[in-house]
């Protein structure tokens, strides 16, 4: 973010007087205000940028999270599988095969 001013640049300006110049005083209280909007700014700023990586690492940990549970459970659904298939196969053996089966 590009700032022309900082809170100290402001504090510090020294404005030139003329004939009928703005009164000091006013100048000197609006800009108080303007440094008290400055800081506040980035006071705002600081926290929002902080609140921001603290999701972003959150996000980061439940995306490896994720990413474990979904290997996590594309090995147990294979492994699962396989199981099931040998059943399968054991079960067609019996039926076709029959009793030359038992009978070894």
């Amino acid at each position: 973010m590009d700032r022309e001013l900082t809170q100290k640049e402001i504090l510090e300006k020294d404005f030139k007087t003329k004939m009928r110049g703005y009164d000091p005083t006013g100048v000197d209280e609006f800009l108080d205000v303007v440094i008290r909007d400055y800081e506040s700014f980035q006071n705002e700023i600081d926290k929002l940028k902080a609140e921001n990586n603290r999701l972003l690492d959150k996000l980061d940990d439940q995306s490896k999270q994720m990413s474990t549970q979904n290997q996590n459970q594309s090995q147990s659904s294979s492994n699962v599988t396989n199981f099931d298939i040998l059943k399968r196969l054991s079960n067609l053996e019996r039926h076709v095969f029959g009793s030359k089966l038992d009978n070894q």
